[in-house]
Parts: C-alpha cells; structure tokens; sequence
C-alpha cells in the first residue's frame, strides 16, 4: 500500500487554525511491535474526528520503518516527530509532539495503551472546561501481551464476556474494562493526589497546557513528570476529573524500565506541593523542532 510521506523541519510551534479535532499524542521508544496495536485501535475508532502525534524518544530506524508501515497499512494519517535517544526523556518528547497538535484538546497516550473503540468519543464526551481528565487502563499479562503483539489476539472491539473470561484466567486485571459509567460530579477531585496519575492517557485543553508551559523537561528519567504535570495543573486552578468507567486503555505488559531517578524526581514534586509553581522550569516554550529533531508527516 502506498503512503505519502513529507518531510518537514521547523524551529517554531505550529500555529493553531480552524482545524479543530482532538490531538492525540502518542509516546514510543524502540516498541513498535506494541505500537502497531495501539494504532490498530486508534483505527478503529467509532469518532473519527482526531489527529494522530507519533512522539518518538529516539528509536532505532528499524522501529520508525515499521511504524511508517503501519500507518499506511492501517490507512491512519500521522505526524511523527523524533529526536535523539538520550536516555528517558518522556516529558521533552511529549512536548514535541504538542508543537504539532492542532487541536484545542490534548489526549496523550503511551504506545504500549490500546484503546477500545469508543476512547475518542469517551475523552470527547467527558472534556469539560476547567478540568482535565485522568484516565484509566487494564494491565495485561506477560503471555496475554505477547498474543497481541504477535497478532494472534484483537483486543478491541470484544464483548464483556470475552473480558470476563480473560480476569477469570488471570490475563487481566479486571474484567470492567466495557462497563461505562455516567459522567457525575463525583468524578471531580478538587484536592491534588498522587494515586492513580496516569499520563499514559490523558485529556487536558490545550490553553491549560499552555498556561502551566506542559511537561517540565527538566525531570529526566522514569517517574513522577506526570504528577508534577497534576500538581501545577492543580495550582492553576484546574481540576482532576477520573476517566475511570469510560476511556479505559489495554497496557500491554513491559518489563519494569529503571527507576534510578525515581526518588529524585518524587522529592522534587514532594517540594513542589509546599509550593504554588505553576509554570515549568523548562517547558513547552522552550520545546523548539531543531537540534536534531526530525518531522515526518504519513498519510
């Protein structure tokens, strides 16, 4: 299948016009065999109305090959954007992809989340002005993961029974992921938490993000860039509203990446919650395409 690819480099963010879909960011590092699945779902979505962001930490150019692959087999359009692998840097990756974002909705999703058919239309649905949304995932079993990214299970798109089952026999960690609950008020956490910050699927505006500068690139390394993303979301006056019920995502299983800076940066936020900083030491602002960054447009 043919797919058109251009290329584009720039130095400056994207400027917004009346293109107004949600953009959904996806992160990936040297996994394409899960990504594959992810956009497999993003595929069959049930609203279409969405832009797909590949944001890459610097994978190998074999995994960028069969992500383009993807894309066109899968008939997705998608931005990629990639800079080099210098170790764990979601939080910088994550901000390179919303310099591409066109929408006023951000979601951000990690490529190793499916999401079920309905995930656009559920973060659609739950978006609601001064709020961003936390969403929810199902963890997967290690042999479970594996039938799926070697494509012998679809995950997306079954039946309660079918998730039932795999809870039953230990593939899941809850059978619940298709039970949908309304959108209440108590769905609303005005106080800031640590428990359950998932940016592996996230809904916040676009003008939220902004106005905290996104993701502070200064935390390097696995964990907590994401509660501190909460905790100056929370400090601006933004409030916490669980996705739980509603846009749940399949994560495939992994083994666990290194936690070395993991205290470091919980200290940093445990300082930061004494504090009312709102905008990131090193932000989106600072977020520029250039310095080796690459720009490929698929589709």
């Amino acid at each position: 299948m043919s797919c058109l690819r251009l290329e584009e480099h720039s130095s400056s963010l994207v400027q917004l016009t009346s293109f107004d879909p949600i953009s959904v960011v996806v992160t990936t590092y040297n996994r394409s065999e899960a990504l594959v699945a992810v956009l497999g779902g993003l595929a069959a979505q049930d609203d279409k109305d969405f832009e797909l962001i590949i944001a890459d930490d610097g994978s190998l150019p074999q995994h960028v090959r069969a992500i383009e692959r993807a894309v066109c087999d899968l008939g997705l359009a998608a931005s990629h954007v990639w800079h080099p692998d210098v170790g764990f840097t979601a939080a910088r990756v994550r901000n390179l992809g919303v310099t591409l974002a066109r929408g006023r909705y951000i979601v951000f999703l990690d490529g190793d989340c499916v999401p079920e058919t309905d995930f656009i239309r559920r973060h659609r649905e739950l978006r609601e002005d001064g709020c961003f949304v936390n969403g929810s995932r199902v963890l997967l079993s290690p042999s479970f993961t594996q039938a799926v990214v070697e494509g012998h299970e679809q995950i997306f798109g079954r039946k309660l029974s079918y998730w039932f089952a795999r809870w039953r026999e230990k593939s899941a960690n809850k059978w619940t992921s298709l039970v949908r609950f309304p959108d209440l008020g108590m769905r609303k956490k005005p106080q800031f938490s640590w428990r359950g910050i998932r940016s592996c699927n996230f809904g916040v505006w676009r003008r939220d993000y902004e106005a905290v500068d996104g993701f502070d690139e200064t935390f390097v390394g696995w964990g907590h860039e994401d509660a501190d993303l909460v905790l100056r979301l929370h400090n601006s006056g933004v409030v916490r509203k669980n996705g739980f019920l509603a846009t749940e995502v399949y994560h495939l299983w992994h083994k666990e990446s290194s936690r070395n800076e993991q205290s470091a940066n919980a200290r940093r936020v445990l300082e930061r919650v004494q504090t009312s900083q709102i905008k990131a030491d090193r932000g989106l602002g600072q977020s520029h395409l250039d310095g080796g960054v690459e720009v490929k447009r698929w589709g």
